[in-house]
């Protein structure tokens, strides 16, 4: 049963369904350098968020933007860690969820899509759909979330939006709508006409996409004298474009939206800022609310006077003068208030939630509450696990969260590494994030440590964070290991005794992990020990493959 508990919000009162109801939680996702952080910067620019936009490949003197945050995305303009920023716009509370696009850091990727309600799908109008976006796609559509199009980079020559509009439909197998379509492309790329409500949207001015633009509405139809007068050569090709949709393409439907069967799609430039406010406006109006979460004993309904979340990421460091560790948490039903004692079901501990912030990037901003839909950041003293529940009525657990089996190793080379404690430290603290995993021979101690990750570029991150926050300089050797299955039960541990391509090591907590050079390798054991069962990830019961 929903509470009437309100809150005061510049002198309005509201339920706590209400505030619930203007929530919007989503996910951006895309392939790498399709602009995605670009556009995430320009959201936050029409949301206010930000007085200007900053800039993904930034000069040393130029603003970065708010959701590239570590040393090294600055460095070298790519998204190496989900972020998560807010803003109010229209009456709405906006929570954005920046993912990495490069598929080494596909892991944190499909771990934040776990708390989005939604996903803007982020596509080149010169390259369409492209591989990681494919594969991004279908990890939307087995959660069953509504997804959204954006072809971005109109200002530049690209292929034909009709062309786009067709492979979305092939490639992807959903029915794309669009909501609006572009009037002209490149150089001559001017605004878009809103086909709902029969009205160009035409842009000028702003200072290299920094700044908000100016707009010009015209209204009347597209056989009107103001529209003539306004596009001039541009008229009658949008016509027969508009014409070719109306007679081929799919009906907008919501309900078929909502049931991922259907994506409207939007067309701008988001480094120019051309289109980005009219996608943001109906963007809000037609992405849902934060939905009833399934848990083990049934649906949980957000508005329901008990407050329940789930972590979705652990990040060390976003304070480097105090190496805190701040747990992500996904806000499912209830009011959060800061102080108040909940369950840690996995511990089944109570836990008092003091140190709670909302966070903007790597901006922290103390708070007193959050509705569902809000994502918090709760200072982890080392509780909590990705994947943990807290709640503070019954004995549930909300779906476990994705995890890859490691395709890349690496050893530390310890004896060359001066700060010893540094090293372990800043090890320990890292590998507790999640994406890179450290594997030690059985009953050993810091003299072999084996590092795991999804791809080679979290290596780059891990050795640039150990060097940055600890100042410790290590060498990382690659293996040729490809892949980790991890014993269930017992068996004997002699199989793997002489085995050259096939060692038994442990993992951070000390349960036993098959590392193995390829996958041939682990058939021929099984073969020959048809006892001995395998699970991709170390805790299978908790954790879903997503390999």
């Amino acid at each position: 049963m929903a509470t009437e508990a309100t809150t005061s919000d510049a002198g309005s009162t509201r339920s706590l369904r209400e505030e619930v109801e203007r929530r919007r939680t989503f996910a951006i996702i895309s392939h790498p350098d399709a602009g995605k952080t670009t556009l995430t910067e320009k959201l936050l620019l029409f949301g206010g968020a930000v007085r200007e936009a900053g800039a993904v490949r930034a000069r040393r003197a130029e603003k970065h933007a708010t959701s590239d945050w570590l040393e090294l995305e600055k460095q070298r303009g790519i998204s190496v860690s989900s972020s998560v920023m807010h803003f109010d716009h229209d009456g709405f509370r906006v929570n954005i969820l920046d993912t990495p696009g490069h598929k080494d850091f596909s892991e944190d990727t499909y771990r934040t899509l776990t708390a989005a309600d939604s996903a803007v799908m982020l596509i080149d109008a010169a390259k369409g759909v492209e591989n990681q976006t494919r594969k991004l796609f279908e990890v939307c559509r087995m959660r069953g979330i509504p997804i959204f199009t954006f072809v971005n980079k109109m200002d530049r020559f690209g292929r034909d939006p009709l062309e786009l509009m067709g492979e979305i439909e092939e490639v992807l197998g959903i029915d794309a709508v669009p909501v609006n379509w572009p009037v002209g492309e490149g150089k001559d790329f001017r605004g878009v006409y809103d086909r709902l409500n029969e009205k160009l949207i035409l842009f000028s001015g702003g200072n290299h996409g920094r700044d908000l633009l100016d707009e010009d509405i015209v209204e009347g139809g597209l056989g009107s004298d103001a529209f003539a007068k306004a596009l001039g050569d541009q008229a009658e090709p949008l016509a027969e474009s508009l014409e070719l949709l109306d007679g081929a393409g799919a009906e907008f439907s919501l309900d078929r939206v909502s049931k991922g069967e259907l994506t409207p799609m939007f067309f701008g430039s988001a480094l120019t800022n051309f289109g980005v406010s009219p996608f943001l406006d109906r963007f809000l109006e037609m992405a849902p609310c934060p939905p009833a979460r399934e848990s083990d004993r049934g649906p949980i309904d957000p508005a329901s006077d008990a407050f329940s979340g789930f972590v979705f990421k652990i990040q060390a460091n976003m304070d480097r003068d105090h190496r805190d560790r701040v747990a992500f948490v996904r806000v499912c039903s209830g009011r959060f208030s800061k102080g108040n004692t909940t369950r840690h079901v996995r511990s089944k501990k109570p836990i008092r939630m003091a140190n709670s912030t909302l966070l903007m990037g790597r901006d922290r901003a103390e708070m007193a509450e959050a509705f569902a839909g809000d994502v918090i950041g709760l200072f982890d003293p080392g509780v909590f696990g990705i994947g943990d529940t807290l709640c503070d009525e019954g004995d549930f657990n909300f779906p476990g969260i994705p995890s890859f089996s490691p395709e890349c190793f690496v050893r530390v080379e310890v004896a060359a590494v001066k700060k010893r404690k540094s090293l372990e430290k800043g090890i320990d603290q890292l590998v507790q994030e999640g994406a890179v995993q450290l594997f030690r021979e059985p009953g050993g101690g810091s003299a072999t440590l084996i590092l795991g990750a999804v791809g080679q570029l979290q290596f780059d991150v891990f050795r640039h964070r150990l060097q940055g926050e600890y100042g410790v300089e290590p060498g990382l050797t690659p293996l040729d290991y490809r892949l980790a299955r991890w014993p269930q039960g017992e068996f004997d541990e002699d199989i793997f005794r002489f085995s050259e391509r096939v060692r038994i090591f442990e993992d951070r907590d000390r349960r036993p992990v098959l590392l193995a050079k390829s996958e041939w390798d682990l058939k021929r054991i099984e073969e020959k020990h048809p006892e001995l069962k395998l699970a991709e990830t170390a805790d299978p019961s908790r954790l879903t493959s997503a390999s």
